[in-house]
C-alpha cells in the first residue's frame, strides 16, 4: 500500500556529531541515533566515557568514531570537524551537547574563572562547533543544528550566574542561528533538559531528588537521558523541516507547573 504522506521520518544514512558524548543525554543521544541508522562522530573531553560509548555502538555493528576534544581548544575544534567530515564524507547534523556546571557565588575569588570556563564550554563552542561544520551542513540535504540548553536558560538557581547566563545565551544563539539559516533549509532547535539522572546530578541524594521531583515537576520524577535524547531526535527528522527557533523543555512539566 503506497503511503500517504510524503516526509520522511528517518536519518538513516546521515551523519551526526554528538558532543559530550561520553556520558549522560550524550550518550544516549549517540546510542538513539545510532539506533535509527544515523553514522556517529562521538566527541568528548573524557577519553575513557568516549572510548566506552564508542566500543558500545561499535560492537552493535553502527558506523562510529571517536574524537578527543577540549572544547576549549578553538582551532582543534576546526580540525576535529574536518577529520570527521573527511572520515565520514558528509556532516549533516550537529548536536551542541557538552556541558560543565561550576556553581559560584558572585563575589567569591573564583566566580571570574568559573564564569571563563562555563561560558566557553557551553556557549562560545556552540558557536565554534557550528562555524566549523556550516559548509558541510550547507552542502546537505536538509542540516540539522540542536543546541541544548537547560530549564535553567528559562529560570535561575542561587550561585548559577555562568551557567544560567550560558544556557540563557544558547537560546538567544539559537533563535538567531534560526532566523539566519532558515532560507538555506538549516534548521536551528534547542532542548531545555529539566531535572535528568546524569553525571551532573549524580551528587544530589536519592531523597532529596524524589522531594523536588514530587514539589517541582507535573511528572512527579527525574527524567532519563533517553527521554531528553527522544525529543533531540524528534527535531532533527527530515519532516521537521518547517520547525526552526523552537525552545523545547525536556523538563517532565516543570517549567508549567504553578503549584
Amino acid at each position: 500500500m503506497p503511503r500517504l504522506t510524503q516526509l520522511s521520518r528517518s536519518i538513516s544514512g546521515k551523519v551526526a556529531i554528538i558532543t559530550g558524548a561520553g556520558s549522560g543525554m550524550g550518550r544516549a543521544t549517540a546510542q538513539l541515533f545510532a539506533d535509527e541508522g544515523a553514522s556517529v562522530a562521538l566527541i568528548d573531553v573524557n577519553e575513557a566515557g568516549l572510548e566506552t560509548v564508542r566500543q558500545e555502538i561499535h560492537e552493535a555493528g553502527y558506523p562510529v568514531r571517536a574524537w578527543v576534544l577540549d572544547l576549549t581548544d578553538r582551532g582543534a575544534i576546526v580540525q576535529v570537524v574536518e577529520e570527521i567530515a573527511a572520515h565520514f564524507g558528509a556532516i549533516d547534523i550537529v548536536i551542541n551537547n557538552a556541558g560543565i556546571s561550576i556553581p559560584a557565588p558572585i563575589d567569591s575569588d573564583h566566580y571570574i574563572e568559573a564564569w571563563d570556563k562555563v561560558v566557553s564550554v557551553l556557549l562560545t563552542a556552540q558557536t565554534l562547533m557550528v562555524r566549523a561544520a556550516l559548509p558541510y551542513l550547507r552542502a546537505s540535504e536538509g542540516g540539522r543544528i540542536v543546541n541544548i540548553a537547560s530549564t535553567e536558560g528559562l529560570g535561575a538557581t542561587k550561585y548559577g550566574g555562568p551557567y544560567t547566563a550560558a544556557k540563557t545565551g544558547v537560546i538567544g544563539l539559537t533563535r538567531s542561528m534560526a532566523v539566519e539559516f532558515g532560507r538555506e533549509g538549516i534548521t536551528v532547535n534547542c532542548v531545555c533538559p529539566g531535572p535528568i539522572n546524569t553525571g551532573m546530578t549524580a551528587a544530589i541524594d536519592a531523597e532529596s531528588k524524589v522531594i523536588f521531583a514530587k514539589r517541582r515537576t507535573a511528572i512527579g520524577r527525574y527524567g532519563d537521558p533517553e527521554e531528553v535524547a527522544h525529543a533531540t531526535l524528534g527535531l532533527v527528522l527530515p519532516a521537521m523541516q518547517y520547525v526552526t527557533g523552537v525552545v523545547l523543555p525536556a523538563d517532565g512539566g516543570l517549567t508549567i507547573k504553578n503549584a
